[in-house]
Protein backbone atom coordinates (compact mmCIF):
# COMPACT_ATOMS: atom_id res chain seq x y z
CA UNK A 1 0.00 0.00 0.00
CA UNK A 2 1.64 3.53 -0.90
CA UNK A 3 -0.16 6.68 0.61
CA UNK A 4 1.11 10.24 -1.56
CA UNK A 5 0.71 13.83 -0.15
CA UNK A 6 1.00 16.65 -2.48
CA UNK A 7 1.52 20.23 -1.69
CA UNK A 8 3.46 23.62 -2.94
CA UNK A 9 0.30 24.49 -4.33
CA UNK A 10 -0.67 28.44 -3.73
CA UNK A 11 -1.87 31.66 -5.80
CA UNK A 12 0.45 32.74 -8.31
CA UNK A 13 0.21 35.28 -10.90
CA UNK A 14 0.04 34.92 -14.74
CA UNK A 15 3.99 34.24 -15.67
CA UNK A 16 5.09 33.13 -12.24
CA UNK A 17 6.35 29.81 -11.30
CA UNK A 18 5.57 26.89 -8.54
CA UNK A 19 6.77 23.66 -7.51
CA UNK A 20 4.94 21.03 -6.58
CA UNK A 21 6.12 17.84 -4.83
CA UNK A 22 4.38 14.45 -3.62
CA UNK A 23 6.06 12.26 -1.01
CA UNK A 24 4.68 8.79 -1.36
CA UNK A 25 5.47 6.57 1.51
CA UNK A 26 5.60 2.68 1.32
CA UNK A 27 7.66 0.42 -1.04
CA UNK A 28 8.07 2.43 -4.68
CA UNK A 29 9.06 -0.41 -7.17
CA UNK A 30 11.71 0.60 -10.25
CA UNK A 31 8.57 -0.31 -12.59
CA UNK A 32 5.83 2.29 -10.96
CA UNK A 33 5.17 5.24 -12.93
CA UNK A 34 4.61 8.69 -11.07
CA UNK A 35 2.42 10.77 -12.62
CA UNK A 36 0.79 14.31 -12.50
CA UNK A 37 -3.06 14.71 -12.88
CA UNK A 38 -5.34 18.39 -12.89
CA UNK A 39 -9.00 19.00 -12.62
CA UNK A 40 -10.60 22.27 -13.56
CA UNK A 41 -14.03 23.17 -12.06
CA UNK A 42 -16.61 21.87 -14.54
CA UNK A 43 -13.74 20.35 -16.63
CA UNK A 44 -12.16 16.18 -16.68
CA UNK A 45 -9.25 15.20 -14.93
CA UNK A 46 -6.14 15.49 -17.13
CA UNK A 47 -3.01 13.68 -17.22
CA UNK A 48 -0.13 16.78 -17.07
CA UNK A 49 3.24 14.45 -16.81
CA UNK A 50 4.78 11.42 -16.13
CA UNK A 51 8.00 9.68 -14.70
CA UNK A 52 9.40 5.88 -14.48
CA UNK A 53 10.23 5.39 -11.18
CA UNK A 54 13.92 3.86 -11.88
CA UNK A 55 15.01 5.14 -14.85
CA UNK A 56 13.50 8.57 -14.66
CA UNK A 57 12.09 8.88 -18.30
CA UNK A 58 9.27 11.32 -18.34
CA UNK A 59 6.46 12.28 -20.75
CA UNK A 60 3.93 15.56 -20.92
CA UNK A 61 0.86 16.64 -21.87
CA UNK A 62 0.92 18.85 -25.11
CA UNK A 63 -0.02 21.89 -22.97
CA UNK A 64 2.69 21.79 -20.56
CA UNK A 65 5.73 20.59 -22.87
CA UNK A 66 8.69 23.21 -22.34
CA UNK A 67 6.83 25.04 -19.62
CA UNK A 68 6.43 21.96 -16.75
CA UNK A 69 9.34 19.72 -15.88
CA UNK A 70 8.57 16.44 -13.90
CA UNK A 71 11.56 14.92 -11.63
CA UNK A 72 12.25 12.74 -9.07
CA UNK A 73 14.20 12.05 -5.68
CA UNK A 74 14.49 8.23 -5.36
CA UNK A 75 16.55 8.95 -1.99
CA UNK A 76 13.18 10.81 -0.98
CA UNK A 77 10.29 8.95 -2.36
CA UNK A 78 9.36 12.11 -3.84
CA UNK A 79 8.42 13.44 -7.29
CA UNK A 80 7.95 17.16 -8.02
CA UNK A 81 6.31 19.10 -10.66
CA UNK A 82 8.06 22.34 -11.35
CA UNK A 83 5.65 25.00 -13.25
CA UNK A 84 6.82 27.86 -15.04
CA UNK A 85 5.09 30.47 -17.29
CA UNK A 86 1.67 29.94 -15.61
CA UNK A 87 -1.37 30.87 -16.96
CA UNK A 88 -4.91 31.35 -16.13
CA UNK A 89 -5.49 28.05 -17.83
CA UNK A 90 -3.04 26.07 -15.73
CA UNK A 91 -5.56 26.89 -12.72
CA UNK A 92 -6.52 23.47 -11.33
CA UNK A 93 -6.47 21.03 -8.07
CA UNK A 94 -3.36 18.54 -9.29
CA UNK A 95 -3.24 15.49 -7.65
CA UNK A 96 -0.33 12.92 -8.09
CA UNK A 97 -0.42 9.35 -8.57
CA UNK A 98 0.92 5.81 -9.40
CA UNK A 99 0.35 3.09 -11.86
CA UNK A 100 1.99 0.21 -10.05
CA UNK A 101 1.12 -2.46 -13.02
CA UNK A 102 3.97 -3.13 -15.61
CA UNK A 103 2.72 -1.75 -19.34
CA UNK A 104 3.87 -0.69 -22.58
CA UNK A 105 1.00 1.84 -22.88
CA UNK A 106 1.96 5.33 -23.24
CA UNK A 107 2.05 7.31 -19.73
CA UNK A 108 -1.02 8.72 -20.15
CA UNK A 109 -2.86 6.03 -20.52
CA UNK A 110 -2.23 3.81 -18.54
CA UNK A 111 -4.75 3.47 -15.63
CA UNK A 112 -2.98 4.82 -12.02
CA UNK A 113 -4.10 3.22 -8.81
CA UNK A 114 -2.75 5.31 -5.80
CA UNK A 115 -4.08 8.55 -5.70
CA UNK A 116 -3.20 11.95 -3.52
CA UNK A 117 -5.88 14.24 -1.81
CA UNK A 118 -4.59 17.25 -4.39
CA UNK A 119 -3.43 20.36 -3.69
CA UNK A 120 -4.80 23.95 -5.38
CA UNK A 121 -2.75 26.01 -8.39
CA UNK A 122 -4.79 29.33 -8.61
CA UNK A 123 -3.18 31.64 -11.53
CA UNK A 124 -4.42 34.59 -11.91
CA UNK A 125 -4.38 37.27 -14.79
Amino acid sequence: QVQLEESGGGLVQAGGSLRLSCAASGRIFSHYIMGWFRQAPGQEREYVAGIRWSSGTTSYAASVKGRFTISRDNAKNTVYLQMNSLTPEDTAVYYCAICSSPSYSDYSRRTYDYWGQGTQVTVSA
